[in-house]
């Protein structure tokens, strides 16, 4: 019981980190540092003011920013996991019931974990590709600073990725 309270407490706190990462992000637009993610709670609102100048730009950012939202299934599978949890912990069982159920909610909760972490890595092609857009045709260049060799893109972390493709 115990060891399932520290491990939700240390995911929550994993995440609050990943938010943190999310929010400091940063561009170099003519030598000058510009925050990607402003305080509004759009992501990458802060380089709409240099996309607006392309319409191609402009539209891969809508696209970045409408995937970026909460998504509904998200939001029913953490919340019918956080409610599993909490049935298991005021449920008393003799015959492991509440076990189960503390297993299915936190089993939820890092699938859940998992889907919102690949979406918002595929989501991040489209941050990428309005910059590469907005570069093409544009000047001041924009540049991110923290790169994975190739010239202005993001490094991705791909430790919670799912990825599916088909083939018919």
């Amino acid at each position: 019981m115990k060891l399932i309270l520290i491990s939700l407490i240390l995911l929550a706190f994993s995440l609050s980190v990943s938010a943190q990462q999310t929010c400091s992000r940063t561009a170099l637009i003519n030598f000058q540092e510009v925050l990607v993610d402003t305080s509004t709670s759009q992501k990458g609102e802060g380089l709409r003011y240099h996309l607006e100048k392309d319409p191609i730009a402009l539209s891969y950012l809508d696209k970045y920013q409408d995937g970026s939202k909460m998504h509904l299934e998200n939001t029913i599978l953490g919340t019918t996991g956080s409610l599993l949890i909490i049935s298991g912990i005021f449920t008393s069982s003799s015959n492991g019931n509440n076990k189960r159920l503390m297993l299915g909610g936190i089993s939820l909760l890092l699938a859940n974990f998992l889907i919102a972490k690949t979406l918002d890595n595929k989501n991040e092609k489209y941050l990428n590709r309005a910059v590469d857009e907005y570069n093409k045709r544009n000047t001041p260049r924009i540049f991110f600073p923290a790169t994975d060799g190739r010239s202005g893109q993001f490094q991705i972390e791909r430790a919670f990725s799912i990825a599916k493709s088909w083939s018919f």
